[in-house]
């Protein structure tokens, strides 16, 4: 599947083809505190099918409970994560973002990972009172 996003103000942009079948959402906790909420939602893609169409992204390296390093990608602009991938030689797959593609409702989640890190409170959901637009 074909799909093309950007960070929130345009300035970092890609296109990529994606497994939509591989879409996963990550609770670890690394990912709940660099997302600034409860998981991340990403969608793995080989190196030879993510091209950037605009500017670079800027890169945070960040060390992982096993002590593997993964560069975390956002726009230098406006903070946007967009992809996260190995540090060092070899062939690199991308963690793109999901939120970030605009195919996103198309790129729906089919595992999850790092369970033991979810909060507690994700399955009450549906309970919790839903508006359609603030304000």
């Amino acid at each position: 599947m074909r799909i093309d996003g950007s960070c929130h103000c345009g300035h970092v942009r890609y296109e990529a083809t994606v497994d939509p079948e591989k879409v996963t959402i990550c609770h670890c906790t690394d990912c709940q505190v660099l997302t600034g909420t409860a998981f991340r939602v990403t969608v793995p893609v080989p190196e030879s099918q993510f091209r950037l169409t605009a500017a670079e992204p800027k890169s945070y390296i960040k060390t992982a409970e096993s002590g593997a390093k993964r560069a975390q990608a956002f726009c230098p602009e406006c903070g946007t994560p967009i992809y996260a991938t190995s540090v060092g030689e070899g062939p690199k797959v991308y963690g793109v973002r999901v939120g970030t593609a605009k195919q996103r409702d198309q790129l729906v989640p089919s595992r999850q990972v790092w369970h033991r890190s979810a909060l507690h409170w994700l399955p009450g959901l549906n309970e919790i009172e839903a508006v359609e637009k603030d304000g």
